[in-house]
Parts: structure tokens; C-alpha cells; sequence
């Protein structure tokens, strides 16, 4: 008897895996996220989430289920923005993950070294964050090349101005997403700080 139910619990616990490795390989139509990039995204965004105003992020390379979830909340109203609640309307999850995964397999690159004093600043903030004012560093989260996970996101590449703008943003509790814990980092920042590490970050890849 024991033997039978040894037998049934493994074929059970194979079932469970092959059913979760099934949901994981969920396909996502690329072709509608491709048409909806088109018809609206490319707009700011840029056709391959490149973005080419500084006002807007930068897309390309970030992790699909993080877009997902900002779409999510913009539809909802989580996270406020007049520019973007429209546009999140009238997408569906499904197509949600299908924007999340056509901008993540675009690839983004870095920005060019402008002020090497300042972005040794930004590098110091970024990696150790600031010992005398209680600042935690940036790669504890978002990881040493900035690269995030699913829940947080990629920072690499991204547009310095964006990054300052969400920053103060988090600072003023103006994001209304995400705003615990960032709301305690940025407001730790000096303005220099923020500026410097916004542009360090457009300098990883």
C-alpha cells in the first residue's frame, strides 16, 4: 500500500510540474502587441521601445511581467497618470503580457560617458548607497548592473531625466504605485545624489 501511494504522490508531484512548467510557456500574441505598439505605444515609446524623448521611459529590454503590472495599474488607477490611463483603458491581461513580452525582447544600449566626476558619484550612490544619511544602495534592489527582476524594474539604460522625474515623484508621494519603500530612498537623495545616479544609470547596459 505504501509503495501504491509513493507511486500516486509521484505521479502527482510530476503532473504539478509539468502543469506549472505549462503555465510558465503561456504563448503571448506578439503580432497584436505589435500591432497595438503601432497603432499607439510607438508614439512616445518609439517602435522598438527606445524612446527617443527623455520625458518618456525607455521600454526596450524591461521585464515583461513588470510592464504587465504598470499597465495593470495604470488602467486601475493605482498608479495615476493622465497620459497613460487612456491608453490602458481597453487592454486586456492578455494583451498586457503581450506588450510586457514584445518590449523585453528589444534590446536597449547604453548611454555614453559624459561627466566622468559626476558619474563616479553616481556609481558610489549607486553601488553603497550613503553610509551618513541612511541610504541604501541602489544594487541592493535593483542588483549591481541594474539589470531588476519581474517585480522590480530594469534600470539600465534608461533616460536620466526619467529617472529623476520618477525619483522626485517617489519623493513628493506622487507615484502612487510602488511608493513605500521608494518614498524612503528618494527622499534620502540630495539633489546631487539623484542627479548622479540618474546619470550613472544610463550609462549600464
Amino acid at each position: 500500500m505504501s509503495g501504491k501511494k509513493t507511486l500516486l504522490f509521484g505521479i502527482g508531484a510530476v503532473a504539478a510540474l509539468l502543469g506549472a512548467a505549462a503555465g510558465a510557456a503561456e504563448p503571448v500574441d506578439l503580432a497584436r502587441a505589435e500591432e497595438i505598439v503601432g497603432g499607439r505605444c510607438f508614439l512616445c515609446h518609439g517602435l522598438e521601445g527606445e524612446s527617443a524623448s527623455p520625458v518618456f521611459p525607455r521600454l526596450a529590454g524591461q521585464h515583461a511581467d513588470y510592464i504587465a503590472k504598470q499597465l495593470s495599474d495604470f488602467q486601475s488607477g493605482k498608479r495615476k497618470s493622465d497620459t497613460m490611463k487612456p491608453q490602458a483603458e481597453e487592454l486586456t491581461p492578455t494583451e498586457m503580457k503581450a506588450l510586457g513580452a514584445f518590449f523585453q525582447n528589444k534590446k536597449v544600449g547604453a548611454r555614453p560617458v559624459r561627466d566622468a566626476e559626476l558619474l563616479g558619484v553616481g556609481k558610489y550612490v549607486f553601488n553603497r548607497g550613503n553610509q551618513f544619511t541612511g541610504l541604501p544602495s541602489c544594487a541592493s534592489c535593483h542588483g549591481e548592473k541594474g539589470l531588476g527582476t519581474p517585480q522590480l524594474p530594469r534600470l539600465a539604460g534608461q533616460h536620466p531625466r526619467y529617472i529623476e522625474d520618477q525619483l522626485k515623484q517617489f519623493n513628493r508621494r506622487e507615484r502612487t504605485n510602488d511608493n513605500a519603500v521608494m518614498h524612503t530612498v528618494a527622499s534620502k537623495l540630495s539633489e546631487l545624489e539623484t542627479h548622479a545616479v540618474a546619470e550613472y544609470i544610463a550609462t549600464l547596459n
